[in-house]
């Protein structure tokens, strides 16, 4: 069954957004700064294949995507929920 992005929650940080998720995503927290980190994580590598990403935290039902500071939010919006839409659970 996909996973739907319930809503989209600013942080303190303006280059980061917490993505809120209708279940989980594994019980085990994980976060990548480098592209070679993501190799044995679809969805991180799915994720971090966004155009404009930097970094990427997955925790349970919340990711959290960082964003260089030249990159719009809107592309990368719509490239995470298409990426949770392709997600199994």
């Amino acid at each position: 069954m996909a996973v739907r992005v319930i809503r989209f929650q600013a942080t303190p940080n303006p280059n980061a957004l917490k993505c809120i998720l209708d279940r989980s995503l594994g019980a085990h927290p994980r976060s990548y700064f480098e592209p070679p980190e993501v190799a044995t994580d679809p969805v991180g590598a799915a994720l971090f294949a966004i155009e404009g990403v930097t970094n990427v935290l997955i925790n349970a039902d919340w990711a959290t995507v960082c964003k260089r500071p030249d990159a719009d939010w809107g592309p990368i919006r719509t490239g995470v929920e298409r990426v949770m839409a392709d997600v199994e659970v």
